[in-house]
């Protein structure tokens, strides 16, 4: 089970260019800034990457505004874990349990799940906030995560049981968030 003590959310590429062109844009985007917004009620961090953004463009304003006050971490690498700023942000962190978040599910986001694995990581996918640009590819992806041992969850299901009680103290801002 998830623990706002021992969760970060990792959110990848959810950029202009690429965004646009994803499979299910709309629903996407939504459950994309639901899962950021739940994730920042819980005092959950928040590790943002941007996968060449000189040509890839910046991250969504609907996400980048949420995320004021910090700082995406540029990549070239396909996995996050390419990175050595990411893996030292990460480590920084001191928390076992990895939400991943973002696009391509069958490309950036099965790599990454694939390289946290291999680093010991707990990760879970959030099918319902990753996408490809076509489904079959984001449902393949899904597929080889599960597959590598990550599991699979949703961002409704994430926030609750990262709260685990309706005595919460954020749980009437989750409630908001998600409905």
């Amino acid at each position: 089970m998830l623990q706002t003590s021992n969760s970060v959310l990792v959110l990848i590429d959810v950029q202009g260019k690429l965004t646009q062109v994803m499979h299910n844009r709309d629903a996407l985007v939504l459950n994309l800034q639901k899962i950021v917004k739940g994730a920042m009620a819980l005092e959950v961090p928040v590790l943002w990457l941007e996968q060449n953004p000189d040509r890839m463009g910046e991250t969504i304003p609907e996400l980048r505004e949420l995320l004021a006050g910090q700082k995406p971490i540029p990549k070239m690498n396909f996995s996050c874990c390419g990175e050595p700023v990411f893996v030292e942000n990460l480590e920084a962190l001191a928390r076992r349990q990895i939400l991943l978040a973002g696009i391509e599910a069958h490309v950036c986001v099965y790599q990454t799940a694939a390289d946290l694995l291999h680093r010991g990581f707990e990760v879970q996918v959030v099918a319902d906030a990753i996408s490809s640009r076509r489904e079959p590819d984001k449902t393949v992806g899904v597929e080889r995560c599960r597959a590598a041992g990550a599991a699979v969850t949703c961002v409704e299901m994430a926030l609750f049981e990262l709260m685990r009680s309706a005595k919460h103290p954020a749980f009437k801002e989750i409630l908001k968030i998600v409905r």
